[in-house]
């Protein structure tokens, strides 16, 4: 599962682990199109590499996001080219790690007085948590316990 780690001085999610992605612009014909775009932005992924799969559920987050995620198999010849503005650092986690429920942390939180549960998996140096653990579990919760 290629991830990145956004850099520390962005506006919003600075240094959090997340998935190659981002936001829909006006100009792009549909969530496929903007995804590819990002990743092509934010890692350099060309799109000749990606075989889109499908979407999972839409996933709403407590901040009022909505994010489509996109499910795509990238060839293994691919090429990244990190943009230094966006993305401290692009890696891979093995999907089997990702899959084993073992590795589903279930935490709690207190955020301006509300009690929120979230997700993480801890991996190694890697600290997979919140919309990204999040969506990670609902493509485990499709695949597995669907």
């Amino acid at each position: 599962m290629l991830l990145t780690q956004r850099t520390p001085d962005l506006k919003s999610h600075s240094g959090q682990i997340a998935f190659p992605g981002g936001r829909i612009d006006p100009t792009d014909e549909s969530p496929l199109a903007a995804a590819l775009r990002e990743a092509h932005e934010e890692v350099g992924l060309d799109k000749r590499f990606v075989d889109p799969i499908g979407y999972l559920d839409l996933y709403l987050t407590f901040s009022g996001f909505r994010i489509l995620p996109l499910v795509a198999h990238i060839d293994p010849d691919y090429a990244l080219n990190v943009n230094p503005g966006e993305v401290a650092d692009a890696f891979e986690v093995p999907l089997q790690f990702l899959m084993t429920p073992g590795n589903h942390q279930r935490l709690k939180r207190d955020w301006n007085g509300i009690e929120r549960q979230y997700y993480a998996m801890p991996f190694g140096e890697r600290y997979i948590w919140g919309v990204t653990a999040g969506i990670l579990r609902n493509l485990y919760e499709r695949i597995y316990a669907g």
